[in-house]
């Protein structure tokens, strides 16, 4: 435990305390299961001086109240009473709830409103601050293959080259210059047709799975690797080949079978929501032998889009004309996807563990349950992921609320409230955005899920992560400028410090950190097209990545990285402090975001993970982070 008086503050006399309860044993997950026995226990302030403790229920729009409960009284907790609610589940079923707790109290009602960990009662019967409880039917075991490791994503044509590839029609590659500035438009937005290559291949990722090993990776996720025009592959031209600029299916053959001998699993970018206009479903250069939806209404692909004047105005994605926007819901659309022999169905046979979803808020529910359905035919423990920027427990696309977590669609999202959370506590900006990543999106989260998440500090979507911790402001500067702009000496040791930290924290909550390729090895980069320079090979950051390697086998060494209770145990704009435990040890993070330095002082002997050495007494220096693997219930100070 850590020491009380650190943090010890007065409790206000309004303000209750909650948990909820899996089978008898308390946890932090406000998901149950359908099969479990759930409830939630209250913790009211006995100088409130309530008669009756009631739980107001409403449905996922919270305009419709389906029940009320009241709470059971069991006991006293220090101050508080303690109130047991029991969820009626066959009643309610499988869903998103909200709920509100009232109370009666001499002279009227007292409303309950949630605020970070706590709820607080007054008089005002708005339905603001409501708390979150879901009902889930998992479908499918939870994936277990790469827990406990960490996921490596690789823009291909940025990291490798090697191995026998084609240059179609149209690409410029460049041959020796493996350092170049990528060509960018000259404002961000512009019109860009993104068709210069690097030259990197599957093949190459092969030469360097020793390396990636080294990391503690036990999955790699690859950009889209179907063949399209541009380098990034997001402008699908056929799912059923893999790009000959990447080697092919015979390098991904091989790459399957290499990735299989090091105990790594291979994660596919699936772009399901729209195509390219220059692909054999559209075909509007009419490039292809097929023909496309764009040169023919008899074109059997011709349902799969949405014309509005035929054939020049379509429906788009975000309006950009060289992405056409596809229906999966429409039957024959969606077979190809999800029908025997579809696309799902040819490349899990081939031994892909799984899909991350191109832009999942804009795919159906029942898409996306399809796409699992078949990914669950082919192999029990699979994974698939969904690019969702929100709490996906509760989001909202296009005014419906999604189900991805209900049990029969996504194993995880691409955890960027964490991501934002990590960045915005390092840089001096507050500890709101970490608080609620760390509390409600990690709550929200059911535990089949929870441990599966896709934790990540920088994506091909996002600045480099390096240049976001220590980087000048990009506001007010051209794509030329920032094309070669990097830091000083000075500003770059202080942006590593702070990246060494940020990893740790990755690292060691629930989830499975994610690193795309070259933050290890100290790239910067401002927006696309700057975050994808290729891999530094030579001219690596040692220190950085001697700490990422290092992070990478302590995760593997430690089994309590893969499932272990979590638990936030203090936050403050300077002090980051949690734990994981697994009944026996328990191993806290703490981060120390101040420039005074901390000394930790242990009631038995601690261990640090990081340091690697063992001692009653640690110091922690300003900007840095550390380990420590203690007896659980041992004590703490901190001063």
């Amino acid at each position: 435990m850590i020491s009380q008086h650190f943090w010890t503050v007065e409790t206000p006399h309004n303000r209750a305390e909650y948990e909820y309860i899996h089978n008898g044993k308390s946890g932090i997950s406000t998901a149950f299961e359908i099969k479990e026995k759930a409830e939630i226990c209250i913790k009211i302030p006995r100088l409130i001086g309530c008669s009756t403790v009631l739980l107001d229920v409403f449905d996922e729009t919270t305009s419709t109240k389906l029940c009320e409960i009241e709470g059971e009284w069991c006991g006293l907790s220090g101050e508080f009473d303690r109130y047991i609610f029991p969820i009626p589940i066959s009643r309610l079923g499988t869903g998103l709830y909200f709920m509100r707790p009232r109370l009666s109290v001499f002279g009227g009602s007292l409303y309950g409103h949630k605020w970070a960990d706590a709820i607080y009662f007054d008089g005002d019967s708005r339905l603001s601050g409501l708390m979150q409880f879901s009902l889930c039917n998992f479908a499918y075991q939870e994936p277990k293959k790469i827990l406990g490791g960490v996921i490596y994503h690789i823009f291909v044509d940025r990291f490798r080259r090697g191995g026998p590839s084609e240059t179609p029609d149209g690409a410029r590659v460049i041959y020796g210059e493996w350092k170049k500035i990528p060509e960018y438009p000259e404002y961000p937005g512009a019109p860009f047709k993104n068709n210069t290559f690097y030259g990197g291949t599957l093949w190459g990722i092969i030469e360097k799975l020793d390396y990636i090993s080294s990391l503690g990776v036990s999955a790699i996720y690859l950009s889209p690797i179907f063949k399209a025009a541009s380098n990034h592959k997001y402008d699908t031209a056929d799912y059923m080949t893999v790009d000959p600029i990447f080697g092919g299916e015979k390098a991904l053959e091989a790459l399957i079978k290499a990735c299989k001998e090091k105990n790594i699993e291979l994660i596919l970018d699936g772009v399901f929501n729209h195509t390219g206009s220059d692909s054999i479903y559209f075909n509007r250069y009419g490039r292809y032998k097929e023909l496309g939806a764009f040169q023919s209404k008899k074109s059997e692909f011709y349902d799969w889009y949405t014309f509005e004047e035929y054939p020049r105005k379509y429906t788009c994605w975000w309006g950009i004309d060289i992405l056409p926007r596809i229906n999966p819901d429409n039957p024959s659309c969606g077979n190809y996807f999800v029908g025997e022999g579809g696309v799902i169905d040819k490349y899990s046979k081939m031994g892909i563990y799984g899909f991350r979803l191109d832009v999942a808020d804009e795919l159906s529910d029942d898409f996306i349950s399809k796409i699992k359905s078949r990914l669950s035919k082919n192999s029990k423990d699979n994974i698939l992921y969904g690019e969702v920027w929100e709490d996906a427990s509760n989001k909202i696309s296009y005014g419906n609320r999604r189900k991805y977590y209900l049990g029969r669609e996504l194993d995880g999202v691409m955890n960027y409230p964490l991501r934002s959370g990590i960045i915005d506590f390092l840089c001096g900006r507050g500890k709101e955005k970490l608080a609620y990543a760390l509390t409600d999106v990690t709550a929200n989260t059911p535990i089949h899920i929870l441990h599966n998440q896709m934790n990540l500090l920088g994506t091909h979507d996002t600045e480099r992560i390096l240049t976001v911790l220590g980087g000048e402001d990009r506001n007010g500067k051209s794509n030329k400028e920032l094309s070669t702009l990097k830091m000083d000496n000075g500003r770059r040791s202080y942006a590593v410090n702070k990246l060494m930290s940020a990893y740790t924290v990755l690292a060691t909550v629930p989830g499975i950190p994610t690193i795309f390729y070259g933050d290890e090895a100290g790239l910067e980069g401002y927006g696309d097209p700057f975050n994808r320079m290729p891999y530094p090979w030579g001219k690596e950051d040692q220190r950085l990545l001697r700490h990422y390697k290092a992070i990478g086998e302590m995760r593997k060494s430690n089994k309590v990285y893969k499932e272990g209770d979590f638990k936030l145990l203090y936050l403050d704009d300077k002090l980051l402090i949690f734990s994981r435990t697994d009944g026996k040890f328990a191993f806290i993070t703490v981060v120390n975001n101040s420039d005074s330095e901390l000394h930790l002082s242990f009631e038995d002997t601690a261990e640090s993970l990081i340091r690697k050495k063992q001692s009653k007494a640690f110091d922690l220096k300003s900007f840095c982070a550390d380990i420590y693997k203690i007896k659980v219930d041992s004590y703490i100070e901190i001063t």
